[in-house]
């Protein structure tokens, strides 16, 4: 199903595509919100730019964005699979809980914050440039790379990990990491830890035609939670 969506309120739109039986492609999307949200079983194509919250309570089912994508996108998603291939806004993957998000650019501030893990459900971002501020704050379960391709500095802003319990965040850079916070831990990945981000960065070089292997050769970086990280005491044991 295709649908021009140049000039159609999205309300109207998301009604199209909530109704439609088959994968459904839009053109022309210009901010239109909350496209794809609680989607499952299908896949939605989007050729432009869409709004806020795109993917929000995914479950199951493919979203691939042929541009940027603003806010909240994949808000509390719990399966399935975005695939953006320009950058993402804020909050990015707030509260996800299963599913993948892949973004070929940046991401802005707070992606991946209160992420978490369910015995199966892994949630994984795969970040290809940089991330802004507060990357994982809070996290509680699943995996964040952020890969800094193009990038010469450190590939995340400020406050890294705050209030983390759970979960790993990865980046992959020359540089040296400094001002952590005091709830994070940071090694350079372990043959076993690059085992564990293989397969997804893998998936990541796939959709956007990278060489997987030679990204896997550069060194990481792993941040853990600090296991003497007061915020775990307010979470109960898996």
């Amino acid at each position: 199903m295709n649908i021009n969506a140049k000039s159609i309120n999205f309300k109207e739109l998301n009604e199209q595509i909530k109704s439609s039986v088959e994968d459904v492609c839009i053109d022309n999307c210009f901010g239109q919100r909350f496209m794809g949200c609680g989607m499952h079983g299908k896949t939605l194509t989007i050729n432009g730019t869409p709004g806020n919250a795109l993917g929000a309570y995914l479950d199951g089912g493919i979203i691939e964005v042929n541009g940027n994508a603003q806010d909240a996108v994949g808000d509390t998603m719990n399966d399935g699979k975005i695939i953006i291939s320009g950058n993402a806004g804020d909050a990015l993957g707030y509260a996800m809980r299963g599913g993948g998000i892949f973004v070929r650019g940046n991401a802005g501030y707070r992606t991946g914050i209160h992420m978490k893990a369910y015995r199966d459900k892994i949630p994984v971002i795969v970040i290809g440039g940089t991330a802004g501020s507060f990357l994982g704050e809070y996290l509680a379960g699943g995996i964040i790379v952020v890969l800094g391709i193009s990038s010469h500095d450190v590939p995340v802003g400020n406050f890294t990990g705050t209030g983390m319990h759970g979960g790993r965040i990865f980046l992959r850079t020359d540089k040296e990491l400094a001002a952590l916070p005091a709830q994070v831990t940071k090694e350079i990945a372990s043959g076993e830890d690059m085992e564990e981000i293989q397969p997804y960065i893998a998936e990541f070089a796939g959709y956007f035609g990278m060489d997987a292997d030679a990204l896997l050769h550069d060194r990481f970086f792993v941040l853990k939670p600090n296991a003497k990280n007061p915020y775990k005491q307010l979470y109960t044991a898996n």
